[in-house]
């Protein structure tokens, strides 16, 4: 039997060894409640500040700007709403892009309902934001402005620095980024973009799940989505997920030391995957090719005349993990919202795939897993049309 091929490492990575290990030890041995008094308690509460001060060097700031989360989505949640709601009397325009995550996309939907005004930037076909746009969409009441760095389906990086420049003496907006597939490809130059917000979560940089973070910029404030024991300095009580936290550290200790090899080694893969995808007929690449505007992980394709969700499956059986951003069923297809807005057809869509890599993916698995895909295609195409 040939070992799996794992290429889903956006949807999650596989934890790194020592990650677990710091988890293990933290749930067996100081399994202490951080607020409690006792000696257990203050062990525990050591070791979240810990992993706080690690993953605060990391980013470029204080550890006093560091807010530990559930997960990415309570990070983008928790700045959308939080910042709305707190900086409401300042305006209740929001400006966002038609291409965020579903969390922070459907989070500036409900604010729309609520009252908020919200503009959603298109992009261009390479699926990037135009700074003109921003430019333009800017209000004297625009109090927030949530754009991602990563996209996560395709890959392509926002304009995150030229952004936070433009904002920069825009004293009453706030600028949240979306970094969680940013976060350990490369540096993230938070002071000087200008942000006040960013969330990053822990399952994409080889962490635990049910853990994230949200950098909150000293003088920001903002509404809490949770009230009850005032951890996290009251902006979200409840007790801290210590082993996930720890173990949240020491991923991001381990990324961040690796982060220059293994971003050049997972540029390499993605050209690879890129050239070799190439060589299908009638395929087409929906992330950016050209320089610096693809994130190194992740590779979009269409496959026109076989359904994505249907290739999925058929990888799988094959032991190829990768994903698909559209959910099409047989009485309504629902396609991806993000590749619809760059202008995909309908068979693009439909045929889309998405592969994401990590630095413990190699040249013989990408070599492999596109051999296997393109007599998957073949095959599949020649169905259909039967």
């Amino acid at each position: 039997m040939k070992p799996d091929i794992y290429l889903d490492n956006s949807a999650t990575t596989k934890p790194y060894p020592e990650a677990v290990d710091a988890m293990v030890e933290m749930l067996q041995t100081h399994y202490g409640n951080p607020s409690s008094l006792h000696r257990k308690g203050l062990t525990a509460e050591k070791e979240v500040d810990k992993a706080r001060d690690r993953i605060a060097k990391a980013l470029g700031v204080k550890k006093s700007e560091l807010l530990f989360t559930s997960g990415g989505t309570e990070a983008n949640n928790l700045a959308l709403f939080g910042a709305a709601e707190k900086y409401k009397s300042r305006g209740k325009h929001i400006i966002t892009t038609q291409i965020e995550h579903a969390c922070v996309f459907e989070a500036a939907e409900e604010l729309q309902k609520r009252g908020y005004d919200v503009t959603f930037l298109p992009v261009k076909q390479d699926g990037v934001v135009e700074l003109e746009d921003v430019k333009r969409a800017w209000r004297d009441d625009t109090i927030l402005v949530s754009i991602m760095y990563v996209n996560n389906e395709t890959g392509a990086i926002q304009p995150i620095q030229k952004i936070g420049a433009f904002l920069k003496d825009k004293r009453k907006t706030l600028f949240h980024v979306d970094a969680v597939q940013a976060f350990g490809k490369f540096p993230l130059k938070i002071k000087e973009a200008g942000l006040d917000l960013l969330s990053i979560s822990s399952h994409k940089i080889h962490g635990p799940k049910g853990v994230g973070a949200l950098y909150i910029r000293d003088g920001v404030h903002l509404t809490p989505l949770f009230y009850g024991g005032g951890q996290e300095r009251n902006f979200r009580s409840g007790t801290e997920n210590v082993p996930g936290i720890v173990g949240f550290g020491v991923a991001v200790e381990r990324t961040l030391r690796e982060m220059k090899e293994a971003t050049e080694r997972m540029a390499g893969l993605r050209d690879l995957l890129i050239r070799e995808l190439a060589q299908i007929e009638r395929v087409h690449i929906n992330t950016p090719t050209a320089t610096g505007l693809a994130a190194p992980h992740i590779v979009n394709a269409s496959f026109p005349g076989v359904r994505g969700e249907v290739l999925v499956h058929a990888l799988e059986t094959e032991g190829i993990y990768v994903s698909t951003g559209s959910a099409c069923s047989s009485k309504d297809k629902i396609y991806s919202r993000v590749l619809q807005v760059t202008g995909l057809s309908e068979p693009e869509l439909e045929g889309a795939i998405r592969f994401s890599l990590s630095a413990a993916t190699t040249e013989a698995e990408i070599r492999s897993a596109v051999q296997t895909l393109a007599s998957t295609v073949a095959d599949l195409r020649l169905l259909s049309r039967r």
